[in-house]
């Protein structure tokens, strides 16, 4: 929520430091790679990142940020949550609070946490974010067609979009364009929270 700096769709450092996620990541860069007969170059070039990091990435060898994720979703066409984990075809598929990976943090503490997703076609992401007074989360555009939905549970949230602003207090919902550049703020000194689904096309 779909970032060039070291920080989802980010702002600040982070990391997808569990090993798992690395491994994950690594396995499914690699697939989808041969799957479209890419080469190394080819990727980098599509997500605009480093042939040395695709290399270390694909090899677990990386500690990935929010925005080289994303950039690699958009390259790939394909939901943060199809890059994360391997499809899964039970029914009931729990997502414990240990599995969740956290792929934002924020310079104050605030924390972007991927809950759960489902890979194409739905292509849906679940999101809890904490943002502390003062903390804002901007993001590149995702691909084109993607659609954020937000839920503000505590605190009030500043979202901007496209030059358009809304200002959300607690309990207010908002459906907005993802293939935009935008951004998440708490202006207040009080924390936010709020939850975001992210539905990609």
């Amino acid at each position: 929520m779909n970032d060039g700096t070291a920080g989802l769709p980010g702002g600040g450092p982070a990391a997808a430091d569990d090993r798992s996620v690395m491994e994950a990541v690594a396995a499914r860069t690699r697939a989808l790679r041969k799957e479209r007969g890419w080469s190394l170059d080819a990727l980098a070039a599509r997500a605009h990142v480093s042939k040395g990091m695709l290399v270390a990435l694909e090899n677990g060898r990386s500690n990935p940020n929010l925005a080289t994720l994303i950039r690699l979703c958009d390259a790939f066409a394909v939901p943060l949550t199809d890059l994360l984990q391997q499809p899964a075809a039970p029914l009931l598929q729990p997502s414990p609070p240990e599995e969740q990976p956290v792929l934002w943090h924020g310079p104050a503490g605030g924390t972007g946490t991927l809950l759960t997703g489902a890979a194409q076609p739905v292509g849906a992401e679940l999101w809890h974010w904490h943002l502390a007074p003062g903390e804002e989360h901007r993001s590149e555009a995702h691909v084109a067609g993607t659609v954020e939905l937000l839920h503000v549970l505590r605190g009030t949230l500043t979202v901007t979009a496209g030059g358009q602003e809304a200002v959300l207090p607690r309990g207010h919902g908002l459906r907005m364009a993802g293939d935009l550049p935008h951004g998440y703020a708490n202006r207040t000194g009080s924390p936010v929270e709020y939850t975001g689904v992210v539905l990609v096309p």
